[in-house]
């Protein structure tokens, strides 16, 4: 067995060799539509995000005409991303809030933004780490079920799973890294229908419960 920075290292090797580049998942062309995209990704697949947006731009694609909307307008357009009553709301509402109290930007403090209405700590890591470049690492369900599998850290909670990356990874490689890891987890190691013997990572260090017939 690996000693665990022996570990560390060679997943992060792994990552990289699969995946030298990654783009970020969700389709933006500044910090405001990545925090709008970023929100209603909640409980949404990224794909589905990217198919519904292009329309929601349409209609706003900015705090300052966005506020301006009816949030039952911006609810038609959103509901296949799911929890429409709530985001449409939460989007409406930050926008006043930006223009309002920030100049029409998004703000670059983790502070500021999980202070916006439908914005938590994970939403804050992205938008620092993707629009921003400030060192993060934002753990969805996906990231704190690998790092699991992987034994890198104890799966209570992805607040343990979020302190145990940035304890174990490199904070450079932080904003790349996490984006590497959904990568990973969706071509080789998803929730469902797992193979841990042919993944290239699970199979190497994969918790043994993995490999139960």
């Amino acid at each position: 067995m690996a000693i665990k920075q022996e570990k560390v290292e060679d997943i992060v090797n792994i990552l990289e060799k699969l995946y030298p580049v990654v783009p970020i998942p969700l389709d933006h062309k500044d910090p405001y539509t990545l925090l709008v995209a970023v929100l209603l990704s909640a409980q949404c697949t990224d794909k589905r995000v990217n198919i519904v947006t292009p329309d929601l731009w349409k209609l706003a694609n900015n705090p300052y005409d966005m506020m301006l909307q009816d949030a039952d307008d911006i609810r038609a357009i959103i509901r296949p991303c799911g929890l429409s009553p709530r985001k449409s709301k939460a989007i409406r509402d930050l926008s006043e809030i930006l223009v309002n109290e920030h100049n029409g930007e998004v703000p670059q403090s983790f502070e500021a933004l999980e202070r916006l209405p439908g914005v938590g700590h994970k939403t804050a890591s992205v938008v620092m780490s993707q629009a921003f470049g400030v060192p993060a690492f934002p753990v969805d369900t996906h990231i704190h079920r690998l790092i699991y599998r992987w034994c890198l850290s104890t799966g209570k909670n992805v607040e343990k799973t979020e302190k145990d990356c940035k304890r174990l990874f490199p904070e450079e490689i932080w904003n790349k890294l996490h984006l590497q890891i959904i990568f990973f987890g969706r071509e080789y190691c998803p929730a469902r229908g797992h193979d841990a013997n042919n993944c290239p990572i699970c199979s190497k260090y994969g918790r043994r419960e993995l490999f139960k017939t």
